[in-house]
């Protein structure tokens, strides 16, 4: 069951042709090749000079450095699809806090989510292609606010994370760019 995508976005693929018999990923790592020749080391740690780590969907669409006024170095930025708190984002929030000295956590969902189009029965249907059900769960969600609402209090009820008093939800609008809090109380 594949997420259909809406208008097709001019992106930097749209420009740069893949080699002859080369694959995307040959010219990813051109393109690395190319950022080496002139890359300095920054001197900078893992530590994010925030000390925030932002937690947000993987869509394609959400350039959260741009969008946030971030610069190399100022967070640890965690994506997953949904942006959704499941074990692997305490996991690395946990690391990101108690190793890194992150303190404050940002959760970023979006309009237009694959993850609204989505069921569990995504599971099922894999199960039956493939033979073996997945051992995760989709976290799929019809309500953007309510899901934000769930990833922060999973995030404030964690006993891993010992700095929750400043983790704030939100929505991002993939046609307007700009970010709407959610309440957690609502």
């Amino acid at each position: 069951m594949p997420i259909s995508a809406s208008q097709p976005m001019s992106t930097s693929a749209d420009s740069a042709a893949v080699p002859t018999g080369g694959t995307i990923t040959d010219r990813l790592v051109e393109a690395n090749r190319r950022y080496a020749a002139a890359f300095r080391d920054p001197g900078m740690d893992a530590h994010p000079v925030l000390k925030v780590a932002v937690v947000a969907c993987m869509d394609a669409r959400l350039d959260l450095h741009d969008a946030l006024g971030l610069e190399l170095g100022d967070c640890h930025t965690i994506r997953n699809a949904g942006g959704v708190v499941t074990d692997d984002i305490i996991r690395s929030l946990t690391i990101s806090q108690r190793a890194l000295g992150t303190r404050s956590v940002v959760l970023i969902h979006h309009t237009g989510c694959g993850l609204l189009n989505l069921t569990e029965d995504f599971r099922h249907e894999l199960a039956a292609e493939v033979g073996q059900r997945p051992t995760w769960a989709v976290e799929a969600f019809k309500d953007l606010d309510e899901d934000v609402r769930q990833s922060m209090q999973r995030v404030r009820t964690s006993p891993f994370l010992p700095h929750t008093d400043d983790v704030r939800g939100f929505v991002f609008d993939v046609t307007t760019g700009l970010l709407r809090e959610i309440d957690p109380r609502s």
